[in-house]
């Protein structure tokens, strides 16, 4: 009899443990749909070379280009194949010019997130999204040799700069 009831009680436990552990086969996440879109990318049409050209010029010096110097540098965009090289050159060649409106590194670092929103509408006609200015802000915060030239620099070499 106490075999007949340790193998009866075995077996009901047996059912028990069977019936109790079934894995759960079929999940359902709730997941909202969230449209992503990067800034900058509505911007379908790409500045001609006299386009760039000028308002690269506008935007540092706040003055519009001479004609001589519009066409002299529009002659020698167009003679060269490397487009980008010589859009790098133009634009390191402006940043070096005497009276491009830079701020200072002093000005810079004042109020850093001021200066990234600036540079952000004065170069791309836009607000930085919140990872585009925390990144910024916390690059020059962390990294004492960024210069306001070399943001500059950077936002004009751009693909986006490139495009309006």
């Amino acid at each position: 009899m106490n075999t007949k009831f340790y193998t009866c009680l075995l077996f009901i436990l047996s059912l028990l443990m069977h019936s109790s552990c079934k894995k759960e086969t079929e999940y359902l996440y709730k997941v909202n749909d969230v449209a992503v879109r990067q800034s900058g990318t509505t911007k379908q049409n790409t500045k001609t070379t006299t386009e760039f050209i000028s308002i690269a010029y506008s935007d540092l010096f706040n003055a519009n280009i001479s004609t001589a110097s519009l066409n002299s540098l529009s002659l020698a965009y167009s003679a060269f194949g490397d487009q980008k090289l010589i859009e790098n050159l133009i634009i390191k060649n402006f940043l070096n010019i005497p009276g491009a409106a830079i701020p200072t590194k002093a000005a810079m670092n004042m109020n850093v997130p001021d200066f990234v929103t600036n540079t952000y509408k004065k170069f791309l006609n836009r607000v930085p999204n919140a990872f585009e200015q925390w990144n910024l802000v916390n690059i020059i915060k962390k990294d004492t040799t960024t210069t306001p030239e070399l943001v500059y620099y950077g936002f004009m070499t751009s693909n986006e700069y490139r495009k309006y």
